[in-house]
């Protein structure tokens, strides 16, 4: 299964359009952002776990990361409320699910294979710093690495986040709404922009809060072999 498939082209995706898609566990639904390959993939997708719902134990040979963007998430880890941010590294073992329910972006095989850090972060609960250079922007550093970067962006209202996407980004709108190039994203859009870009995300009046990440694509042709070999 190929879904933007195409890492050299801008992709933007109102995931609050798409109808859900059932998953192999009952009660567990998805909708796809992008994918490379079947069950096992290359795949960044919203997942919405019905209440009372999980998956069986299982290990993530090519690594997990996610943002609880409704609900609480739980494991044997612990539970994780929305705004929770967490990165399960390659071979690490879990068994997810939800008691009340719960809605996730989580992305699959985009990790280094010999990264073995776990992080467990509740953002809500965490400050940010200001941006010297754009003002009315605020960042909350999540995780950094040789490879990637990955943050909460805080735009005050009308105020302009620009990126230089050199090596790519990503970006989850998950408050508010912002205005990038001539698309309007709203809550849970979805944006891709390929190397060698510039990002240019302007707030509307309520201001926004994104999820960006960049750094990861330059490594694309790699995480597509490593699912191909799994």
């Amino acid at each position: 299964m190929k879904i933007a498939a195409d890492f050299s082209q801008r992709v933007v995706v109102h995931s609050n359009t798409l109808p859900w898609v059932k998953s192999p566990m009952v009660g567990v639904d998805r909708r796809p952002l992008d994918r490379i390959g079947d069950e096992v993939a290359r795949a960044t997708s919203i997942v919405r776990y019905a209440p009372g719902s999980e998956f069986s134990p299982h290990i993530h040979t090519g690594g997990e990361e996610f943002v609880v963007l409704e609900g609480v998430f739980q494991d044997e880890h612990g539970d994780f409320p929305a705004g929770s941010y967490i990165r399960n590294p390659p071979q690490s073992r879990h068994k997810p699910g939800s008691e009340k329910g719960c809605i996730i972006f989580v992305k699959l095989w985009q990790f280094q294979p010999q990264d073995r850090t776990h992080v467990r972060l509740q953002t809500d609960f965490m400050g940010s710093v200001a941006l010297a250079t754009q003002p009315g922007i605020t960042i909350t550093p999540l995780y950094k690495d040789e490879f990637e970067e990955v943050s909460l962006i805080h735009l005050a209202p009308n105020a302009q986040f620009v990126l230089d996407a050199e090596c790519g980004a990503e970006m989850l709108v998950i408050e508010g709404t912002v205005t990038e190039g001539t698309d309007l994203l709203e809550k849970h859009s979805w944006l891709r922009t390929p190397l060698s870009t510039k990002l240019m995300a302007k707030a509307g009046k309520l201001g926004a809060k994104l999820w960006v990440k960049e750094g990861h694509l330059t490594d694309v042709e790699n995480q597509i072999a490593r699912v191909q070999q799994a």
